[in-house]
């Protein structure tokens, strides 16, 4: 009889030191997922190359689902799993799960969430895509190396680049001579509206659109 009470003593001790344990320990949590989003100017067939791009120079592992999403391998956090979380296994860990989303033209968005086992809350952040190695950061100096879409024809028309707070029918009137030529400017280079340019963005413009076409410098001017 006394065996048995200290063994339902015993449980209830170690039942209400788990039950704090958490909390001396900080809260963590066993699945939490973080968002961030950012802004392409490229189609997202593009960006999800970009993407690829940034983690295989950084050498993150990851897997590329059907639905063309990217999701990395688990890789072990910072920080020290707490004491039960230690006995039971539960190892902190985080991976990155990304989509891209077009939203039409050379525009695309990208959804890059961080999930987390056994983080505690206040540590999550600093797993965050855009801290841990700079992505957002790595994409947008990838990116400015980048020649123009490859949607662009390369022959028979001339690139313009945007003026500043210019957009396809400013480029249009500049060009051609008529704003409503930005249709077919938009049709050649991937775009669906007047508006869906980035500043100083290199558009395409075919030869017989050209109001007058820029000669080039000769080499050797008499």
């Amino acid at each position: 009889m006394q065996s048995k009470r200290s063994f339902l003593i015993g449980l209830a001790v170690m039942l209400l030191f788990g039950c704090y344990a958490g909390v001396w320990g900080g809260t963590a949590h066993a699945d939490v997922a973080v968002g961030e989003v950012h802004e392409m100017p490229f189609p997202a067939d593009q960006t999800v190359e970009l993407v690829e791009d940034v983690l295989r120079g950084d050498g993150i592992l990851f897997d590329m689902l059907p639905d063309k999403s990217i999701v990395t391998l688990w890789k072990p956090a910072d920080n020290v799993p707490g004491f039960f979380h230690s006995m039971a296994g539960m190892k902190p860990q985080y991976r990155y799960e990304i989509s891209v989303v077009g939203e039409g033209g050379s525009r695309s968005k990208i959804i890059a969430n961080v999930r987390t086992e056994y983080v505690p809350e206040a540590d999550i952040s600093k797993y965050m895509a855009s801290r841990r190695f700079n992505l957002f950061q790595k994409l947008d100096t990838l990116a400015a190396t980048l020649p123009p879409s490859r949607r662009t024809p390369s022959t028979g028309g001339v690139n313009f680049a945007l003026l500043p707070n210019e957009d396809l029918r400013g480029l249009a009137k500049r060009v051609t001579g008529d704003p409503e030529n930005w249709k077919l400017i938009a049709d050649q280079n991937g775009l669906t509206s007047p508006t869906d340019v980035t500043p100083f963005q290199t558009i395409w413009v075919p030869d017989g659109l050209i109001k007058e076409k820029p000669q080039p410098n000769p080499a050797n001017p008499p």
